[in-house]
């Protein structure tokens, strides 16, 4: 027998998802209106079952700071949000808050493209280190080593996770919250792509989140299992150690009980530190 504690944050649970697929479904009519809509924005069917997913897969629009990524702005009332249940291996976020500064324009180029830049993210599910390919993506990587020395990334929080058919989780915005959907905020420039000539997305892939082309700044994703999407997303390096932390924060799933959403894992990136060599 259902117990009314239960009822009551299965409503909140219904009322949550029918808000969430009318902001997408808003956001979608906008940018149809606006025609932006491109092949890296269509709707991409799946590997596996042939599910669709819907567009907006990766967007990072740091113009929109009203409005989530793939979902319309909130309405005055915003509906009550799933509970939370503890992820193993999961702990307290370092106490902190993001600093985000603010840049007009794209860093200058200081990148040695003849050398491996080496990243550490220290995050609250674990450690997770990464390999940034400067020759293939010097604009991305120098923008990465840029804003992680600027401590940009510290204490943000990791948005987004998919879990059906395209298989990532999505960090760097430093406006994002556990709660409030987010993936709206940048650094303030942009800058455009690279690297997308036969890019594929296997597992352990780095790659740059973006709301169309050229519009490249915080964002990126990390690809925990092999993933098929149209090459419009730059890979800028791969995950060289904690692929195991990021399967385990998929495994949780997401807040909201589907396969689109926020993590579970309440994840966020303690500090994150680029090095050279």
């Amino acid at each position: 027998m259902v117990s009314s504690e239960q009822r009551r944050r299965q409503l909140a649970r219904e009322k949550y998802e029918r808000q969430m697929e009318r902001r997408i479904a808003a956001e979608s009519a906008r940018k149809r209106r606006n025609t932006i809509l491109g092949a890296a924005l269509a709707v991409v069917v799946l590997a596996g079952g042939g599910t669709l997913f819907a567009t907006g897969v990766f967007d990072s629009d740091d113009e929109k700071k009203d409005t989530p990524a793939a979902q319309a702005a909130p309405t005055p009332t915003e509906p009550s949000v799933p509970t939370r249940t503890p992820v193993e291996g999961c702990g307290e976020a370092a106490p902190g808050t993001p600093n985000g500064k603010q840049w007009q324009d794209e860093p200058a180029m200081t990148v040695d493209t003849k050398a491996t830049y080496t990243v550490a993210m220290d995050t609250n599910c674990g450690k997770v280190t990464l390999s940034l390919d400067a020759a293939k993506a010097p604009h991305t990587v120098n923008s990465f080593a840029f804003l992680a020395g600027e401590q940009y990334f510290d204490h943000t929080k990791c948005h987004r996770l998919t879990t059906g058919g395209i298989f990532v989780l999505q960090c760097g915005d430093p406006t994002a919250s556990s709660s409030v959907p987010g993936g709206t905020g940048g650094p303030g420039y942009k800058f455009a792509d690279e690297n997308l000539t036969g890019a594929t997305y296997p597992a352990g892939t780095v790659a740059m989140a973006n709301s169309g082309p050229g519009t490249n700044g915080s964002q990126f994703f990390l690809v925990y299992k092999d993933t098929e999407l149209p090459p419009n997303y730059t890979p800028f390096g791969k995950v060289t150690g904690g692929l195991d932390v990021l399967q385990k924060i998929a495994a949780a799933g997401t807040l909201e009980g589907g396969t689109d959403g926020h993590p579970m894992a309440d994840v966020t990136l303690n500090a994150v530190t680029a090095a050279k060599g």
